[in-house]
């Protein structure tokens, strides 16, 4: 399934193979539809660079009001948020470059 977008099934690692490469943990708040297509975005827009990634969707409102989530989707990595709505392949590519 590695040359296929899809969207990241919860705790699922993109690129699990390469132990050798940084392990992230990133948290997809908003409502279901906006949590898959981000995810399905991510993938496509990652899948080639020298990270893993490992996600969470999380689909509670208060806890999203709690992280400060003002979009949706949002994602989260290291306690900051790094997307805000859907935003384009090119950006997410642009926004994990700075990690991998």
């Amino acid at each position: 399934m590695d040359n296929f977008c899809h969207p990241l099934q919860k705790d699922e690692i993109l690129n699990e193979k390469h132990k050798d490469f940084p392990l992230y943990e990133i948290y997809i708040y908003g409502g279901k539809l906006e949590c898959l297509k981000i995810s399905k975005r991510i993938m496509c827009s990652i899948k080639h660079l020298a990270l893993r990634v490992k996600v969470h969707y999380v689909y509670d409102t208060k806890e999203a009001i709690n992280a400060g989530v003002r979009a949706d989707p949002s994602v989260i990595l290291n306690g900051k948020i790094i997307i805000e709505g859907l935003v384009s392949a090119e950006e997410i590519e642009k926004i994990f470059l700075q990690y991998s």
